[in-house]
């Protein structure tokens, strides 16, 4: 069956979340080391990333706080230099070969706003703030497949996050590529949940180009 399109997570599959994870560190008054032990420890507990913001402030409201953030003018910020090295040549790459090419994962309005300015080279861009729907719910992958061309076994989805990315999306009919990269990536590379559901496992955004020249449409 040949891959008609093949579309990306955003967190440490595009994008660094160095600056991200910083960002918070300063705006909550903790150091950036203290804020990125605890992602980790909650990444390891199989939390969502987001709890170790509570680990701190207790009352903490995440959506109270972006808005508090944008009016100080500390807002969201995505810059060329948080995409990884690979992503620009992958995409084009995938692109030159025939697939469709888009991005889609759990971020806000505003963040698909700031991707769309970076002008990559894909054909669209989606984020859970504009379907008002996120992953792991199967509507997402459901609106996904309804955005993306292709019937759901001719659609690539690519992410680090298996309770997120990978078994989600393999459970909606999608294939499935895990990257091993960032703390979920690495952490879970190995695990039965990633083995066992993901279609091809990859190191770089550069091999994809490799494994799914095969499946190239006509």
């Amino acid at each position: 069956m040949p891959i008609r399109s093949v579309v990306f997570d955003v967190g440490e599959t595009l994008m660094d979340d160095s600056t991200f994870w910083s960002s918070w560190a300063e705006w909550i008054g903790v150091p950036h080391h203290t804020l990125a032990a605890l992602v980790g420890a909650v990444t390891a507990l199989g939390h969502d990333n987001a709890y170790a913001l509570t680990l701190i402030r207790p009352d903490f409201d995440l959506k109270a706080e972006r808005a508090a953030r944008e009016a100080a003018g500390h807002g969201e910020s995505i810059s060329e230099q948080d995409l990884y090295p690979d992503v620009r040549p992958s995409l084009a790459s995938l692109r030159k070969a025939g697939f469709w090419v888009g991005v889609a994962g759990n971020q806000t309005v505003r963040a698909a706003e700031l991707l769309r300015a970076l002008d990559l080279p894909v054909d669209a861009i989606a984020t859970s703030g504009e379907w008002d729907v996120a992953k792991p719910a199967l509507e997402f992958f459901t609106r996904l497949i309804d955005w993306a061309p292709g019937q759901p076994d001719e659609i690539v989805y690519v992410g680090d996050h298996p309770a997120n990315d990978i078994i989600p999306a393999k459970a909606a009919g999608l294939r499935t590529a895990h990257l091993r990269r960032g703390p979920w990536g690495y952490l879970w590379a190995e695990d039965p949940m990633v083995t066992n559901h993901a279609d091809w496992r990859i190191d770089s955004l550069s091999q994809l180009s490799e494994v799914l020249s095969p499946l190239e449409p006509a």
